[in-house]
Formats: C-alpha cells, sequence, structure tokens
C-alpha cells in the first residue's frame, strides 16, 4: 500500500467507528428534553440504566481521541482543515431586505410585546424572540452561517444614530460581552421572560436602549465587535458553521473547520467569552432538572431568596467551568514538555469548544422550535389576534435521538479541532497527542455531563 494513502483510510476508520459508536449510544435514548426560553417541552427519560449511558457517551469522547491520534500526516491534516470553495455572495438588494426583515421583525416583536394576548404561545413577541430567533435562527448560525450581521436590527438602529467615537477601552475587552451574556440567561431563568410577553418586550427595548447608547459612545464597529453579547455569540457559533465570511466574500468548509484558524481567540477575554458561550446552555438546562430542585430546594427554604441562589450558582459556575479549562491548559503545558505559555494554550484550544456548544443547543432546542414553528408562523400572519390555539408540529420520537447525536457530533468534532491545532502548534508528533490529553479529559467529563443533562425530564425551573 503506498504510504500517502494511510492517512487517508485511517481518517476513514475514525469517521466510520466514530459514527457507528454514535449512533449505538443514539439508541439508548427514548428523546431528549428540548427548551426554547422559557417555551419548554417535556422528555423521556433514558430506556437504559443512566450509568450505561453516560459512560457510553463519555467512551465514544475517549476512543475518538485514540483514533484521531493515529491520524499524524500533517499535509492530509492541513488539506482538511484547508478545503473550501468560493460562493456567490448575497447583493446589496439581499442585504437590504435582510436589514429590513430585522428592523420589522423588531417592531413586530415590540409591539405585539406591548398590545398582543397575554398567552404567551399567541403572542408573536413571545414565539419570535424564544422560536424564531434563539430555536431557529440561532441553530442556522452554526448549520449554515452567521447572518446575524445583515439582519442585526440593533445594530441598523444603532448606526443610525450620531457617535462620539471615543476610543474602546482596551483592558475592557469581551468582558462587558461575558457579563451581559450571563445576564440574558439569568434573567431568562428567574424571569417570566418566556411566559409573559410584557417584560419580555422591556428587556428588548432596554437592550435596544444599551446598544445605541454603547455605539454612541465607542461606535458601532466597536461596540458590536466587543461588547454586544448576542453578536459576539452568534459569531462564535458561526465558526463552526460550513458557509464563513472571509475578506473575498463567502466560502464553503467542511464543518467547524473555522475553528482550527490561527488566533481566532483574541486574549483571555475571549476564552472567557467561549467558556460562557459552553456554560450558559449548560446552565440553563440544569436548573430545570430535579437534581437542581433538590439542591436548591433546602437553601430556599432556610431563607435566602431564590434569585440569589440561582445567582450564586451562575456565578460559582461560571468560574468552575472556567477554572477547569485553564487548569486543562495548564496541564497541557505540562504533558506536551512546551515552553509555550498555558495563557498561548487557552487560547489556541478554546475554540474548539465552541463546537460542543453548538451540539449541546441544537439538542436542547431542536423539538421545542420544530414542535412550535408552525404556531409562529400562524401567528405572524395575525400578530395582534392570533388564532385561539397553537398549531403545533407532532414531532417524531427520533427527534430526541437526534439530539443525543448532536452533544456526540459536537464532542467528535471537537477532538478534530483539538488535534488539528496541536499539530499547528507542536513540531513533534507525540508532543502535539500529548498536549491534548487535559482538553480531552475535560471533554469526556463534560459529555458526560450534557447527555445526563439532556436526557433528564424538561420542565420550567424551580422556585421562580
Amino acid at each position: 500500500m503506498d504510504r500517502s494513502s494511510r492517512p487517508r483510510g485511517r481518517v476513514r476508520r475514525v469517521l466510520l467507528a466514530s459514527v457507528v459508536a454514535a449512533v449505538a449510544s443514539v439508541a439508548l435514548v427514548a428523546r431528549a428534553a428540548a427548551h426554547a426560553g422559557g417555551v419548554r417541552g417535556a422528555s423521556a427519560a433514558v430506556t437504559v440504566p443512566t450509568w450505561l449511558f453516560l459512560a457510553t457517551g463519555g467512551a465514544v469522547v475517549g476512543a475518538s481521541f485514540l483514533l484521531a491520534s493515529a491520524v499524524t500526516d500533517r499535509a492530509y491534516i492541513a488539506r482538511i482543515d484547508g478545503w473550501g470553495r468560493a460562493v456567490p455572495a448575497p447583493g446589496r438588494l439581499a442585504r437590504l431586505l435582510a436589514r429590513a426583515v430585522g428592523v420589522v421583525a423588531l417592531a413586530v416583536t415590540v409591539v405585539a410585546g406591548l398590545f398582543g394576548p397575554s398567552d404567551p404561545l399567541r403572542n408573536a413577541a413571545v414565539l419570535i424572540v424564544w422560536v424564531g430567533w434563539w430555536g431557529l435562527f440561532v441553530l442556522s448560525a452554526y448549520l449554515v452561517g452567521d447572518g446575524w450581521p445583515a439582519v442585526d436590527p440593533f445594530r441598523t438602529v444603532a448606526g443610525a444614530v450620531p457617535s462620539f467615537d471615543r476610543t474602546y477601552p482596551e483592558r475592557l475587552g469581551s468582558w462587558p460581552a461575558v457579563a451581559g451574556l450571563l445576564a440574558l440567561v439569568y434573567l431568562e431563568v428567574v424571569t417570566p421572560l418566556a411566559d409573559d410577553p410584557r417584560p419580555l418586550t422591556l428587556l428588548v427595548v432596554g437592550y435596544l436602549a444599551v446598544s445605541v447608547l454603547g455605539s454612541a459612545v465607542v461606535g458601532v464597529d466597536d461596540w458590536f465587535a466587543n461588547a454586544d453579547p448576542v453578536s459576539k455569540l452568534l459569531a462564535a457559533y458561526g465558526r463552526v458553521a460550513p458557509v464563513a465570511r472571509t475578506d473575498d466574500g463567502l466560502r464553503l468548509r467542511l464543518p467547524g473547520m473555522g475553528l482550527t484558524d490561527a488566533d481566532p481567540v483574541g486574549g483571555r477575554d475571549d476564552v472567557g467569552f467561549v467558556v460562557a458561550v459552553v456554560f450558559v446552555t449548560t446552565y440553563d438546562g440544569f436548573v430545570g432538572t430535579t437534581l437542581w430542585a433538590d439542591i436548591a430546594r433546602p437553601v430556599v427554604e432556610f431563607g435566602v431568596p431564590a434569585p440569589a441562589v440561582y445567582l450564586l450558582a451562575m456565578v460559582a459556575g461560571y468560574l468552575g467551568f472556567l477554572g477547569l479549562y485553564l487548569a486543562a491548559a495548564a496541564a497541557a503545558r505540562r504533558t506536551a514538555g512546551t515552553y509555550l505559555a498555558p495563557g498561548t494554550l487557552a487560547r489556541r484550544f478554546a475554540p474548539s469548544l465552541l463546537a460542543i456548544a453548538a451540539g449541546y443547543h441544537l439538542a436542547h432546542n431542536l423539538t421545542t422550535a420544530l414542535t412550535l414553528a408552525p404556531t409562529l408562523a400562524v401567528v405572524l400572519a395575525s400578530p395582534l389576534a392570533p388564532p385561539d390555539a397553537p398549531v403545533r408540529l407532532i414531532v417524531p420520537d427520533w427527534v430526541g435521538g437526534v439530539g443525543v447525536a448532536a452533544v456526540l457530533g459536537g464532542h467528535l468534532l471537537a477532538v478534530w479541532v483539538a488535534h488539528a491545532t496541536a499539530y499547528e502548534l507542536f513540531p513533534d508528533r507525540l508532543q502535539a497527542v500529548r498536549s491534548q490529553y487535559g482538553v480531552t479529559v475535560a471533554m469526556v467529563a463534560y459529555t458526560m455531563i450534557s447527555l445526563w443533562i439532556v436526557s433528564r425530564p424538561g420542565g420550567a425551573p424551580p422556585f421562580v
């Protein structure tokens, strides 16, 4: 056999083994939990012992690392990561249309939120935000490409306001976006944003006001590139997508290969944002489980206000996630025997986490988004006078299996991204493999946590 063909055969075996293992794991679950804002869907429990289900998922990720380690041809890895084709970019008319759609959607959200029915499943504001945007549009960001810059109504409105164009404080970096993302998810959990259109509308209007004010001070480009959590969230998810924007237009790539580009993460602040993207969806799912209810109940009964309990859990959880990842980066430095600083390794390996976040978002929202998509379409046809009963799509049980496969697929993609990154960083092959030990252990642990949450029956968070 020609030596040059061996890496290709290894890659095919890696992919085949990973797919077979993932399918075997999916077969163990009945349906996955789904959540789109507070419009929550219930799910069935797994049909096998939980320990076996979680151990299988963790073993899939661990085995994929071992299999990927057999792919050592740098040129072949580079060809996979660098493959691409130019695709036609949308013209000016399409961009103007997208911008108009965004502004109209924002206007309908505000008007329907203030004057529409109070029933969340009949109110266009609730359905636009939680089903149309968080469920379907965010999903499209990592499955197709990030179209938010073309649609973003907040940026469109903010861009029409004169700016002082003061210099954005470099020391702040992306930390305002981290705080903003955590705050948005916290408010979604502890307030009735998904059940009551009035407070949801106030949040949307407040977000618009903050966007306009921030852009007026430091300029639209700096504000939305650094401080705006929604723009940064969708840009992060867009790096997982097969369609990417480049200086030359749009380019079609293999899914996730945008995560292997050199230095897609700027500094520790951007690392903090990537970890926040992973954490908030996990937090959002965890607080709907019975385990969280068992943990929080005695604390609330002791007299601690429920919102404070949720806030402490969010802060402690985020710091724990960030600390775990930084510890994995420090371990990578030790196991690889490199002079590269832990901060450098943390920045380079951080993009792999975005594949995990995308897979978990899909698992967490797919069922509810599909179920309520017809309701959204019907309500948009008459936002202020919607039908009396929501129109739901009956989703087959196997869709829940797609969610579990998405969790595993996201982790498998993350393993490959970390593998490709390691071979770009280190000249020695053994050094490249050893550098992935810490990150892989963290991925295995997070796989098992994610699958456990996805397999739990969904529901509204208790005590709020």
